[in-house]
């Protein structure tokens, strides 16, 4: 298989875009804790992602700005909306998996 740049550019933000439907619209059961306890990453990991994927491209955002961008709303919103709840255990994982995973990060 052979593709030039664009095309594949192309192709990796249509996948980009299919993922944050899936998580945005599709599944807005499945809560960030449990993304990032099963996986390292959760809807804020793509959203920061692409905070600093603008920040190469020299476009300043702000981690809220960022936020909005990728959930189409405040967190404020969201969190109102779809967030549940976490067991104990739960948090506790989270605070093992935030830190492998996103660290100084976040």
């Amino acid at each position: 298989m052979t593709m030039d740049a664009q095309t594949e550019i192309e192709i990796q933000a249509a996948a980009f875009r299919r993922l944050q439907q899936h998580l945005m619209q599709d599944r807005t059961d499945v809560q960030n804790i449990d993304l990032m306890n099963m996986a390292g990453f959760c809807r804020n990991c793509l959203a920061r992602w692409y905070q600093e994927a603008a920040a190469e491209k020299g476009i300043e955002m702000t981690k809220d700005e960022a936020r909005e961008t990728y959930y189409g709303m405040t967190m404020a919103e969201w969190k109102a909306n779809y967030q549940t709840d976490a067991s104990a255990e739960k948090q506790a994982a989270f605070k093992v998996a935030f830190e492998e995973n996103v660290g100084s990060k976040g």
